[in-house]
């Protein structure tokens, strides 16, 4: 299950963690509460691996068209 879990996981996910721990580091050296609440919002998000597109209503539509690529012609300005 572990190693399932952990293939799933991409850069951009491992620098989301990172940041959300630098957060919580921060607001404990600042003793801002608000902080490190923050960071634990956003340190759950990718160990959860949630965010604003996990619903996939962003997804970029991954079919390949068949269609034949059709010559383009260019018209000379002068």
């Amino acid at each position: 299950m572990i190693k399932n879990y952990l293939k799933q996981w991409n850069v951009m996910r491992l620098i989301r963690l990172l940041l959300g721990l630098a957060i919580i580091v921060q607001g404990i050296w600042t003793k801002e509460n608000a902080f490190i609440m923050l960071g634990i919002f956003f340190t759950a998000l990718p160990l959860l691996n949630i965010g604003c597109c996990s619903t996939g209503g962003c997804s970029v539509n991954t079919q390949k068209t068949q269609k034949p690529a059709s010559d383009v012609t260019f018209e000379e300005i002068k």
